[in-house]
């Protein structure tokens, strides 16, 4: 049994991270409806190869809200502060979804402190989309918040629905519905404004990390075709769709996840 460590670190805000295991640190970073919890699994299964830190963003799970907007490259600064609280100058990045934009956000800031990428079920920015698609990511989650009085427990079964794959099981659906039952309802609707926001894009082209990139078959939105558009412009990058899974991969099919990318970074040792 992995002894994973709690504990809450930084100031203004206070971020919480569940962290275990020695080596190269791995950062794992959650979607715009997650938290920590959701890489439990991944802790558990990196930690005997690498100090491996799951984080709630600010305004997430444990850690703490934040005064005035959120600009996004607050994300970017809080994890070089991670790293340098943890003593290294360079970690191993993986993201889910907004915490792939934050991996490649904080590639365009600080790309001397990124040792290697793993992007998974994200995009590069919300210009990608159409208006139609932009329209309704942000009203699905945004106007009961905002003009229906809805609390995100409210929004969390229907949003669900709409990222778990067609052969998910009722587990993985339940627990992504609690995961979005602890957001944050201010920060959560500040995190996406400033995420739907945010046009400062990384070049994909300017990449030269070893990057892998993991979609899931049946994800609608990021699908697979999204990334495999993102693998052409990496030089050197290794693209993997998983077969049988939504969005939210590393729950759905976390096996098959936590080989993929265990076998990637120890290749980058």
């Amino acid at each position: 049994m992995t002894d994973i460590k709690t504990e809450r670190i930084l100031e203004n805000p206070k971020i919480c991270v569940d962290y275990a295991g020695e080596g190269e640190l791995l950062v794992l970073m959650h979607g715009i409806g997650g938290n920590r919890s959701n890489w439990t699994e991944q802790v558990e299964a990196f930690a005997p190869h690498f100090k491996t830190v799951a984080w709630d963003a600010r305004g997430y799970g444990d850690s703490d809200d934040y005064d005035g907007p959120l600009d996004f490259e607050d994300f970017s600064r809080d994890l070089l502060a991670l790293l340098d609280h943890f003593k290294v100058e360079k970690a191993h990045i993986c993201g889910l979804s907004m915490g792939g934009r934050i991996a490649q956000d904080f590639y365009r800031m600080y790309p001397a402190r990124v040792k290697s990428m793993v992007l998974v079920a994200t995009f590069a920015g919300f210009k990608r989309l159409s208006e139609p698609e932009r329209q309704r990511f942000v009203e699905l989650r945004l106007k009961p918040l905002k003009e229906g009085g809805k609390e995100p427990k409210d929004i969390a079964p229907v949003v669900a629905k709409t990222l778990v794959g067609p052969v998910a099981a009722p587990a993985h659906y339940d627990r992504l519905v609690a995961s979005m039952e602890r957001l944050h309802k201010a920060s959560y609707i500040k995190t996406i404004e400033a995420s739907t926001a945010h046009e400062k894009a990384l070049a994909l082209n300017t990449v030269t990390v070893p990057t892998q990139l993991i979609f899931g078959e049946f994800d609608t939105l990021t699908p697979p075709e999204v990334g495999r558009n993102m693998a052409d412009q990496i030089s050197g990058s290794v693209y993997t769709e998983i077969p049988n899974s939504g969005h939210l991969i590393n729950i759905e099919q976390a096996e098959q996840f936590n080989k993929i990318t265990l076998d990637f970074l120890l290749a980058q040792n």
